[in-house]
């Protein structure tokens, strides 16, 4: 039979079991049961020992305790004290039993020794059971001996019956209680080892959901510094040429003026895709889900970035292979994160190039350089130029390097290396 048909399956047996009424109305009541207990304990306790204590003074009063005596002259001072020795410690039964039975122990005795045999005798049972419950279970041995002394005082001074039957018969129903104690006590610790695990499992869904979010957050930031750095830089590289050629050349300057009109749309437009991806509201439209910009998006960016002032020469070597969006994502981001800082800082006479080079199984290595005299400024950055292109290609276990040319050459180097793709 299929899995998923025997999972469907016991899906609607749960369903079915859950939504039963009868079931539903005894978890209520049980629960409501449960926590009434768990606020007013004295209460319960209260009404469970006058229940047991009655039932023993009528077992006393009416005299019912003379069929099973073996002394029916045993006085009635004795016997109340009896009673209530054997029946008022209850009270205290679920949060000291062990004492309770310590308690119980010499009335028990007594009891036995007198020939009165009272049934009270028998609430020890109770007292066990909650030693079974919460206490140690090698409390049970001398529990279960003390117990066992008042059966053997009456064996032995009464002899009626034999031994075995004696002791067998009560330690069979001292068995039985323990037994309960502990079924009760297996299920309690289930039951709260069930709650443990389902508040971890929630702990470590609220920490994976951080985790994702930061990771989000991060990844949101890089994009966002990629896309307003970039255009930016261009806008104002096209802003100083337009000046400068604003008196002499106005054709230029309204050129430079509809280059900055052109990329500022690119940017906003980027932007807003990437803004309503993160929207929450439900009515408004289905965002748009154009494809990130990739390896053959690198000649537009080429364009923009020349004609923002910076002559740009792109050489491809290799057999270009098809890449997972991602690691054209990435090579497409530190090829536009370098341009930008040559827009930055390499100065107005600078040349820069592009080297892209297609290795096997996906393996691509992109080195750009460039002529300028100026290099990245040593002030405080925002931490997302450089660190954010190594957090990229650190994510396909590739290498990045950023730095001055070695002498005589001028300029800036970025130089990064994607490895081959790993089989699947």
């Amino acid at each position: 039979m299929d899995p998923v048909t025997n999972d469907q399956e016991a899906a609607a047996s749960t369903d079915t079991r859950t939504t039963e009424p009868l079931t539903q109305h005894v978890q209520r009541a049980n629960q409501w049961i449960r926590d009434f207990d768990r606020r007013h304990p004295l209460l319960w306790d209260s009404l469970f020992t006058g229940f047991w204590t009655t039932a023993a003074l009528i077992d006393f009063t009416g005299g019912g305790w003379r069929n099973v005596t073996h002394n029916p002259d045993a006085p009635g001072p004795l016997l109340l004290v009896l009673t209530l020795g054997l029946s008022v410690p209850l009270l205290w039964r679920r949060t000291h039993p062990a004492t309770v039975m310590v308690a119980m122990a010499p009335f028990a005795v007594v009891n036995a020794w007198s020939g009165a045999t009272l049934q009270a005798a028998l609430l020890q049972l109770v007292v066990i059971y909650h030693m079974a419950l919460c206490r140690p279970l090698r409390d049970l041995w001398w529990a279960t001996a003390l117990m066992l002394t008042p059966v053997t005082v009456s064996t032995a001074r009464y002899g009626e019956g034999e031994w075995s039957q004696q002791i067998g018969s009560y330690l069979t129903s001292v068995g039985v209680a323990v037994l309960i104690g502990i079924t009760i006590r297996t299920r309690e610790n289930y039951t709260e080892a069930l709650e443990d695990r389902a508040r971890r499992l929630e702990i470590e869904r609220d920490q994976q959901a951080r985790i994702a979010t930061a990771a989000e957050r991060a990844r949101i930031a890089r994009e966002m510094h990629d896309i307003i750095g970039h255009h930016l830089s261009v806008v104002t590289g096209l802003a100083d040429g337009g000046k400068y050629a604003a008196t002499r050349s106005p054709e230029r300057a309204a050129q430079a003026l509809d280059a900055i009109g052109t990329t500022s749309r690119q940017a906003l437009g980027e932007l807003r895709r990437l803004l309503d991806v993160l929207r929450d509201d439900e009515s408004a439209l289905p965002a748009e889900r154009n494809p990130q910009p990739g390896l053959t998006d690198l000649h537009r960016l080429l364009d923009g970035v020349r004609t923002a002032g910076l002559p740009v020469r792109l050489t491809t070597a290799g057999r270009p292979a098809t890449l997972p969006p991602g690691r054209e994502l990435t090579v497409y981001r530190v090829v536009q994160e370098a341009l930008t800082n040559t827009l930055k800082h390499a100065g107005p006479d600078a040349t820069s190039e592009v080297v892209v080079v297609h290795g096997e199984r996906g393996a691509v290595t992109v080195t750009i350089t460039d002529t300028g005299e100026a290099t990245p400024p040593t002030a405080p950055s925002d931490g997302r130029g450089l660190p954010g292109m190594r957090e990229r290609t650190a994510l396909y276990d590739g290498t990045l390097e950023a730095g001055p040319r070695p002498d005589p050459e001028r300029g800036w180097r970025v130089h990064l290396h994607l490895p081959e793709e790993s089989p699947q």
